[in-house]
């Protein structure tokens, strides 16, 4: 975080929701400041989501840090 800057979460939060706006109104994906979460049924839709979710951040200048990735988790019942 740099300093002077008492608003960086926030302003990384609303970045993040202004470019993937339209995703998370689907309900199929949620974000957190630095976390995004895509739930879907399907293989096909989930590679989808992800690809529209890629491109987008690269149109903005924004990456992610694979090491940090964790792809295709299967959610487990209880």
């Amino acid at each position: 975080m740099f300093f002077r800057l008492t608003n960086l979460l926030a302003m990384f939060q609303i970045i993040i929701n202004e470019i993937l706006w339209d995703l998370i109104n689907t309900r199929k994906m949620a974000n957190f400041i630095d976390n995004v979460i895509i739930k879907t049924e399907e293989e096909e839709e989930h590679n989808k989501i992800v690809e529209e979710m890629m491109k987008r951040l690269a149109e903005n200048n924004s990456y992610v840090k694979l090491e940090k990735c964790r792809w295709k988790v299967r959610e487990v019942e209880f």
